[in-house]
C-alpha cells in the first residue's frame, strides 16, 4: 500500500485533531501548574523538623514515583465504583485524567524543587533572618524566586513530559490526539498516515510552549539583565559621602551583653564562657587566630547560632538564650523586635542576587511597613550615597565589584535604622585592592558614633578606630584592652607575637 500524502495532509485540517489539541493543551498546563504550586508544599515538607510531615511527604513522593501513570488512570477513574460519593466527579474523564496527572507529576517536580532550594545559598537565609524576615516572607522574596529560577529549565522539560504522557488517558476513554487516531486508523487502516499527523500535534503543542516558556525563562533570569547607570548622581562613583565630624555620644548603658556564652557543634567546645559588653557608642574589634571562636560569638549576638548555654542582653533586657534552658523557648515575637535593631553584615556579602542595589536596601524596610514606599526609597539612595553608590542603584549584584557589592550590604544593614551593627570578616573575601574602599566606610560609621562589633584581620584598621580590642583564642577573651593598652605590651606577650606572625603572613 502506497502512503497517502494527500489524505495525511488533509488531517491538518481535521476539527476533531484541532478541539484535542486544545484538550491536551488545557490538561498539560493545568496538571503542569497544580503540579508546581502543590509540589512546593511538598519540597518543603520534605525538608520539615516536624517529623510527621516529613514523614508524610516523603511517603508521597515515594509512592507515586513508583506508581505508573497507567495504573493511577485507570484506578482513580473506576474509585467510584468504591467510593460512589466520588462519581460526579470521577466520572468526568477529563476531571479523572487531570487528578491522576497532577498527583504523579507533583511527586515529580517536589523533588524539582527540592534541587532548586538546595541550589540557595544558607547565606540568602541568614540574610533574611538577619533582616528580621520570617519564614513565610523569607520563601515568598528570597528563596521562592532564586530556587524557581534554578528549577525552570527542568521544569520545562517536566512539562513537555506531561504533553506526551496526555497520550496515555485514552485508556479513560478522554478524546485526546491520539485516541482520535486511532479511531480514524480503525476505520480507514491508514495508520501510518494518521501517525504522522498525531505526531504533527504532539509536536506542534511542544514546540510553541518550548518557545514560550523559553521566553518566560530568559526573561526572569536576573544574569542576563543589564541596568544603565542613574544619570543624575548625587555624588561621584567611588566617593565617599563626607560625614559629620565626631560626634559619638558615649554611653555607660550596654547596648549588647554577651553572658557566660557557650557554644558546640557536636562534641567540639568553640565557645566557652564569653563575657563581653559593648556600651553604646563603642567600637569594639575582635581579633585572634583561626578557629578561636571569633565567627561563632559574633553569630551568637544575633541568633544566627543557638546558645548552648550562658545569654545575649539587648539594651539590657534578655534577647537570647539557650533555648533549651530554664527560661523556655525564646518568643518569636521578642526575637523579632530585637533583631531589627542590629544589623549585621557579612564575609561573603549574602546581597539578594535577583533584585537591584534599590531593592536590596528597601526589602527590609518594606517587608516591615516602614516608611512610605518613596520614603524608603529616599532613604536607599541617602545610604547609597554614603557608601559612594549612588550611581549604582538600578543594577544587580553581579554587575558590581566586591567592594562595591560590600558597601551595598553594609548600606543594606542600616536601611532598618539599626541601633548596632556587627561585622563578620567584612573584607576577608575581597581582593586587596578593594578593601580600602570598605574600610572607608566602616571608619566613616565609627566617627558618626555607631556602636560596632567588628571581626577582622585588619589589624592595624582594628587598632586605629577601636575603643577597645578583644583577643579571642581557644574559645575564650584572653584579653579586652584599649589599643594603647595592646602597644604597650611585650614583645613576648602572646598577643605580641600573634601581631608579628599575623604581620609576616600578610607580607610572605
Amino acid at each position: 500500500m502506497e502512503f497517502d500524502w494527500r489524505y495525511a495532509l488533509s488531517l491538518l485540517s481535521y476539527k476533531a485533531f484541532w478541539e484535542a489539541t486544545w484538550m491536551v493543551v488545557e490538561l498539560s498546563v493545568m496538571s503542569w501548574v497544580i503540579s508546581i504550586l502543590v509540589g512546593f508544599f511538598f519540597a518543603l515538607g520534605k525538608q520539615s523538623t516536624i517529623a510527621p510531615v516529613r514523614m508524610f511527604c516523603r511517603a508521597y513522593v515515594w509512592f507515586f514515583r513508583s506508581l505508573p501513570l497507567l495504573v493511577l488512570l485507570i484506578f482513580v477513574y473506576n474509585l467510584p465504583q468504591v467510593i460512589p460519593a466520588t462519581g460526579p466527579v470521577l466520572s468526568n474523564p477529563f476531571l479523572a485524567g487531570l487528578i491522576a496527572l497532577a498527583l504523579s507529576e507533583t511527586a515529580y517536580v517536589a523533588e524539582i524543587h527540592r534541587g532548586g532550594l538546595a541550589a540557595v545559598a544558607k547565606g540568602q537565609l541568614e540574610a533574611g533572618k538577619a533582616l528580621g524576615i520570617g519564614y513565610l516572607g523569607m520563601h515568598r522574596l528570597i528563596v521562592l524566586p532564586q530556587a524557581f529560577r534554578v528549577a525552570l529549565p527542568t521544569l520545562i522539560n517536566e512539562y513537555i513530559t506531561i504533553v506526551k504522557l496526555t497520550s496515555l488517558v485514552s485508556v479513560i476513554s478522554l478524546g485526546e490526539i491520539l485516541l482520535v487516531g486511532e479511531r480514524l486508523y480503525t476505520q480507514n487502516f491508514k495508520v501510518l498516515e494518521t501517525m504522522l499527523a498525531v505526531a504533527f500535534y504532539y509536536v506542534l503543542v511542544v514546540t510553541a510552549f518550548s518557545y514560550l516558556l523559553g521566553y518566560v525563562e530568559k526573561r526572569i533570569d536576573f544574569t542576563r539583565r543589564t541596568a544603565a547607570m542613574i544619570k543624575e548622581q548625587p555624588v561621584a562613583d567611588n566617593s565617599v559621602v563626607a560625614l559629620a565630624p565626631s560626634k559619638r555620644e558615649r554611653s555607660n548603658k550596654p547596648a549588647i551583653q554577651a553572658v557566660g556564652v557557650h557554644k558546640k557543634y557536636g562534641e567540639h567546645h568553640v565557645l566557652k564562657g564569653i563575657d563581653l559588653k559593648v556600651n553604646a557608642g563603642e567600637v569594639i574589634s575582635i581579633i585572634g587566630p583561626s578557629g578561636s571562636g571569633k565567627t561563632s560569638f559574633i553569630r551568637t549576638l544575633n541568633g544566627l547560632e543557638t546558645i548552648d548555654d550562658g545569654e545575649v542582653l539587648l539594651h539590657e533586657k534578655p534577647f537570647l538564650w539557650a533555648p533549651h534552658g530554664s527560661h523556655g523557648k525564646i518568643p518569636r515575637s521578642q526575637y523579632r523586635s530585637g533583631i531589627l535593631d542590629i544589623g549585621m553584615v557579612f564575609q561573603n556579602f549574602n546581597l539578594f542576587p535577583h533584585r537591584t542595589v534599590l531593592e536590596n536596601l528597601t526589602l527590609a524596610p518594606a517587608y516591615h511597613s516602614r516608611l512610605s514606599k518613596e520614603e524608603r526609597k529616599a532613604q536607599a539612595f541617602k545610604l547609597l550615597a554614603k557608601v559612594g553608590l549612588s550611581a549604582h542603584g538600578n543594577k544587580y549584584p553581579h554587575q558590581l565589584s566586591g567592594g562595591q557589592q560590600q558597601r551595598v550590604a553594609i548600606a543594606r544593614a542600616l536601611a532598618m535604622e539599626p541601633a548596632i551593627v556587627l561585622f563578620d570578616e567584612p573584607t576577608s573575601a575581597l581582593d586587596p585592592e578593594l578593601v580600602g574602599e570598605v574600610l572607608k566606610v566602616i571608619e566613616g560609621l565609627a566617627r558618626e558614633g555607631m556602636t560596632m562589633i567588628i571581626v577582622t584581620h585588619e589589624i592595624e584598621f582594628a587598632m586605629r578606630i577601636s575603643d577597645r580590642v578583644v583577643f579571642m583564642e581557644g574559645g575564650h577573651v584572653v584579653h579586652d584592652l584599649s589599643p594603647a593598652e595592646y602597644a604597650s605590651m611585650g614583645r613576648e606577650s602572646r598577643v605580641s607575637k600573634f601581631l608579628k606572625g599575623y604581620a609576616m603572613e600578610m607580607t610572605a
